[in-house]
């Protein structure tokens, strides 16, 4: 327990700053959606004659930016690409950075084993990681609905939240493994932040070109694509793929992390 407290206290900071960042980025994009919503059909008209892939980058596809629904659907990408960073950032850093700041010796010497060390530490990065999920739906769902003159959307919120959380768990596994295979905290963050970028910008690809659908659970992206929550739900084959990938990153890194000299 003191190791998770001692976590919580270490990313405090860095856990305000995410949330105040988040809450900041839904109340302007809501604002931006009070101006799309006035426009009316103007609005598509206006996005639907930009080019595909520009379309793409900015995640509209066909959706109706008038509605509320069809606004927050697109708006998720961006929740997607914060959520996925901040996961594989706490996740490349975690224990890495007892070896930085040459703390490893000093959790290892602790009557534990160094699986609780992993245990707590993962426990830790769960609850940052609900926090700035809980931020993000709380805050949506109050914001949204000061905005929206439409039908509620809070179920459909509620959807896309669990998406969201589900690629939160995906980067932080792929991040902390990343973390314990590489030598140095600088080297798993630009690892892991290049593998987000890479898997972020096939996902744009796809969207570009729809032969590329076939690859696109190369990329947890696509495992909880917004447009699709919103036209077809939750997958399970997506949860199923996604905790396959999630376990096997987190049984390799314990069992690297056994094996790994500590000593700096």
């Amino acid at each position: 327990m003191n190791i998770i407290l001692r976590e919580l206290k270490s990313i405090r900071r860095s856990l305000i700053i995410w949330s105040t960042s988040i809450l900041f980025l839904i109340y302007v994009g809501m604002v931006k959606y009070e101006g799309f919503s006035k426009v009316g059909e103007a609005a598509n008209e206006m996005f639907d004659s930009l080019p595909i892939a520009v379309k793409a980058i900015l995640g509209i596809g066909s959706m109706d930016l008038a509605v509320a629904s069809g606004y927050y659907v697109v708006f998720f990408l961006y929740f997607s690409m914060v959520g996925g960073i901040h996961a594989i950032m706490q996740g490349a850093m975690v224990v890495s950075k007892e070896e930085r700041d040459k703390t490893a010796d000093f959790l290892m010497v602790k009557p534990v084993k160094r699986s609780y060390v992993i245990h707590m530490k993962i426990i830790a990065s769960l609850i940052a990681m609900i926090i700035i999920n809980a931020v993000t739906w709380i805050g949506s769902v109050v914001v949204v609905d000061l905005f929206n003159e439409g039908p509620s959307i809070n179920d459909l919120i509620g959807k896309l939240m669990i998406g969201l959380f589900m690629i939160q768990l995906i980067y932080f596994a792929i991040g902390f493994l990343m973390g314990i295979l590489m030598k140095s905290t600088k080297k798993a963050t630009s690892v892991s932040s290049a593998i987000l970028l890479s898997t972020f910008l096939l996902s744009i690809i796809i969207d570009i070109n729809s032969e590329l659908n076939v690859v696109k659970y190369l990329t947890p992206f696509k495992f909880f694509d917004g447009k699709m929550i919103y036209l077809e739900g939750l997958s399970g084959f997506s949860f199923i793929l996604s905790f396959i990938l999630i376990f096997t990153c987190l049984g390799i890194s314990y069992y690297v992390y056994e094996k790994k000299d500590l000593h700096v």
